[in-house]
């Protein structure tokens, strides 16, 4: 599977390494070199230093062939518009953005976006370990 990961947090970062041991073709884009070194020294992907909204970039990252694109960056906005540029430009078949607001989250998957929210997961998690306690 060839995959884009816009940001390269500590999610990107081990999500990317995890992908790549799999056997998957991955790039990862972050707009901060700093962020980049996350990676392992051996990682055996693509690395570009940008903003995953850019189409020239995205396509020197292999966006015209890509299987998916996972945008985590720490900005939602980010994310989504990453997400809508892949689905609506790239035709990019599996597209899936990390949001941490709950009502945008909610909102952009009535648009048909995949979107997980890592503030709903937890709130469901907390909750489950509490038994359900109001």
């Amino acid at each position: 599977m060839r995959v884009i990961i816009i940001g390269c947090s500590r999610l990107g970062a081990s999500l990317a390494s995890s992908l790549a041991a799999s056997g998957h073709e991955v790039s990862i884009i972050d707009a901060k070199s700093e962020a980049l070194e996350r990676l392992p020294h051996d990682f055996p992907g693509q690395v570009y230093q940008g903003v995953g909204i850019d189409l020239e970039l995205l396509a020197r990252a292999g966006a015209d062939n890509a299987d998916v694109l996972i945008a985590v960056t720490d900005r939602d906005s980010a994310n989504l518009v990453s997400a809508q540029v892949a689905r609506e430009k790239f035709h990019i078949p599996r597209v899936i953005a990390r949001v941490y607001d709950p009502k945008a989250a909610e909102a952009y998957r009535a648009m048909g976006l995949d979107i997980f929210c890592p503030t709903t997961c937890g709130i469901d998690y907390i909750m489950s370990r509490l038994g359900g306690a109001k």
